[in-house]
């Protein structure tokens, strides 16, 4: 009886209790490290709501400025050369100025040189002319040709690049594009060109091949359009290639 009535503090050996405390810390670090990963991902959700309204901003700012859009035919087609000779470099500096939209949100400004949407995952963003780190958290991107001399729908290989977010926001959902799908790239002229998806692939950050103005060693005499964004936890690159229709 005595042996059966024996008290807790009996068992509680000097390594039973360095146990018990190790796991009441262990306990206490595990909720703090979730608190912490919450809200992170809280403060991350709302600074990308917060870079979604100032690209809803600089939509509207575009969309106010220019109230009609004309689909592209064969009839109305404007061809641009690219390697035009004895241009006039400045003039066409000028030029392009008229063709691109400044936005200034707090105290930024922003320059929009086209509007992209894609039907099929529901997202319509300004393409902002430049490309970097803070800019790509505001809205999408153009990546390439580097230099201006070639505008949206010109005929060449135009790059956007977006981020890939989760929530499905920027170019989130782009893997969902399939051979076939229409994405719409409108210019500041009001133009609207339409753009048919016809390869998608993965290659690695530093293959930029995708990027190449040339097909079968000369110059690309249609309009192609290639959307870029991150994949498979950022170490690689989704490309998804489109020619005009």
């Amino acid at each position: 009886m005595n042996q059966i009535l024996v008290t807790e503090k009996l068992y509680m050996t000097p390594g039973f209790k360095k146990k018990r405390k190790l796991y009441k810390i262990v306990f206490f670090i595990s909720i703090l490290l979730v608190c912490l990963l919450s809200s992170y991902y809280i403060y991350a959700e709302y600074d990308r709501n917060k870079s979604e309204e100032v690209s809803q901003v600089l939509l509207s700012e575009v969309k106010s400025d220019d109230n009609t859009t004309k689909k592209n035919t064969a009839d109305d087609a404007i061809i641009i050369v690219l390697n035009e000779e004895k241009a006039d470099e400045q003039t066409q500096q000028e030029d392009f100025t008229n063709e691109i939209v400044s936005s200034t949100v707090g105290d930024i400004t922003y320059t929009t040189e086209a509007i992209i949407s894609i039907p099929k995952i529901g997202i319509t963003y300004p393409v902002l002319s430049e490309t970097s780190d803070e800019l790509l958290e505001i809205s999408v991107n153009r990546y390439w040709p580097e230099h201006d001399k070639m505008k949206p729908n010109d005929v060449g290989n135009y790059c956007i690049v977006g981020h890939n977010y989760r929530n499905g926001k920027m170019f989130g959902r782009l893997s969902e594009l399939e051979t076939g799908d229409i994405v719409e790239l409108q210019d500041m002229t009001g133009r609207t060109v339409e753009y048919e998806v016809y390869y998608k692939y993965v290659v690695d950050p530093t293959d930029t091949s995708c990027t190449s103005q040339m097909a079968n060693g000369r110059p690309l005499t249609f309009r192609e359009l290639t959307l870029i964004t991150c994949t498979n936890y950022g170490t690689q690159r989704l490309v998804v290639k489109c020619r005009e229709v």
